[in-house]
């Protein structure tokens, strides 16, 4: 059904053909400006939403640690690992050149202290457990690569080098101090103090990284640490009557040598039938929904089928404004999930790569959560104007079509997620309107 808004311009209105004219719902630029214009409002257009499975995410370089796992009702078993290479800026025990007699050094501990950067995602009330590993591979990308990614991994031993159980406190942000096995610490600490590590690369070839994973058996919640996460070793040296304690601190020194392994077991879960990142699954096999997870890479595809046939409402007209209204799905949300304030906004092929942003400049488009609620909660959903978009797909000669794809900020450093409904969604109906003027 057409709703069909007749624009009257009064006289005293069409003074200047540069001035614009607000019709309340948009403006009407002055190009468009007659007595006999009519503008047209298309409501019923059809919308097609589905869930694809985007290409591998770069998780390196992001300078956030993602370690945990939560149990999603909605998505399935969410988890993720982080790896780093660590390095330190001396490999030498500490010194004086006054020492008349050769000090006596003797090791005492090793922590690793992970430094909470705020950010997390699912029941943060609940006590975690992390391990940490020695990897039994080099920090190193493939030969043809210059990236990690969600789905890389490398292998660790299997034998945990320390745990920590620790309740999450993301507002503080305190530190979680894990305790690392005595035995590997005095073993490093007698290679360097024997002057068998001197380098990084003696270093590196003798301890090549770790990888730190949550083993909590229960639903918990994924916990980002800042990158300037730490291993101390903590010795003594003994100079005649005298004890000092001291430090050797090794630090995630090279960003592109961190990544995070995200991963999800979507076993149980609508979107258990996902095929790889060329394929879509129609929100009419997912209960009238699309899903949208930052970190696994899946997003919601926005489809516009019958575009093109907005050119015979009229033989002279243009789209001058669309609305795309998304809304999500009731009750898919709650304190432990909560829904992103924004959508990022793509355009893509019909193979889903992307080819550009919405504007066509290069800047991030963001479709923007309006969290203002009514009784019913009925005006929460994120709203983005798409008119160019729509105008360019209808009036184009090839058959080709783009689509949108709605993904959530920040894709490759977090966890969050949101249910948007379709436009058969019982409560939370996708609603486009287009403003259409003849002239």
């Amino acid at each position: 059904m057409y709703k069909v808004l007749l624009v009257l311009f009064l006289g005293a209105l069409i003074t200047s053909c540069d001035s614009d004219v607000d019709t309340g719902e948009f403006v009407v630029g002055s190009d468009y400006l007659s007595v006999s214009n009519k503008v047209v409002l298309v409501d019923t257009l059809t919308v097609d939403i589905s869930t694809i499975n985007l290409d591998s995410l770069v998780t390196s370089s992001q300078g956030r640690l993602l370690i945990g796992n939560y149990d999603d009702p909605y998505f399935g078993k969410v988890k993720s690992e982080s790896y780093f290479q660590l390095s330190g800026s001396t490999y030498a025990l500490s010194s004086s050149s006054s020492d008349t007699d050769s000090p006596n050094y003797v090791f005492d501990s090793i922590r690793m202290i992970l430094r909470p950067d705020g950010y997390y995602y699912g029941d943060s009330t609940k006590v975690q457990t992390i391990s940490m590993h020695r990897l039994l591979e080099k920090v190193k990308v493939k030969d043809d690569d210059y990236y990690f990614y969600n789905d890389s991994k490398l292998s660790y031993d299997s034998e945990s080098l320390g745990s920590v159980s620790y309740k999450p406190t993301p507002v503080r942000k305190d530190s979680v101090v894990l305790k690392v096995n005595n035995v590997f610490g005095e073993a490093l600490f007698q290679k360097i103090k024997k002057r068998e590590v001197t380098n990084f690369d003696e270093f590196t070839e003798y301890f090549k990284g770790v990888a730190i994973k949550g083993t909590s058996s229960s639903s918990t919640a994924v916990v980002g640490f800042n990158s300037s996460s730490v291993l101390r070793m903590y010795y003594s040296k003994y100079l005649g009557d005298t004890e000092e304690s001291l430090t050797l601190d090794f630090n995630i020194l090279d960003a592109s040598k961190q990544f995070n392994n995200i991963s999800l077991d979507r076993t149980g879960a609508q979107i258990v039938d996902l095929k790889d990142f060329t394929s879509s699954l129609s929100s009419v096999k997912t209960s009238n929904s699309a899903y949208v997870q930052s970190g696994t890479g899946i997003a919601c595809k926005v489809d516009f089928p019958n575009i093109k046939q907005l050119k015979y409402i009229s033989t002279k007209g243009a789209i001058v404004d669309a609305k795309l209204i998304i809304k999500p799905v009731s009750n898919s949300y709650s304190t432990a999930y909560p829904m992103p304030d924004s959508l990022r906004v793509f355009v893509a092929d019909k193979l889903n790569r992307i080819t550009g942003t919405l504007n066509n400049t290069g800047t991030a488009t963001y479709a923007v959560l309006n969290k203002e609620k009514d009784e019913f909660n009925e005006n929460i959903g994120y709203e983005i104007s798409i008119g160019a978009f729509l105008q360019n797909e209808m009036i184009k000669n090839s058959d080709s079509k783009l689509s949108l794809l709605l993904t959530i900020p920040n894709i490759s450093k977090t966890v969050n997620r949101v249910i948007l409904g379709d436009q058969k969604n019982k409560n939370n109906k996708i609603q486009l309107k287009i403003y259409y003027i003849s002239y």
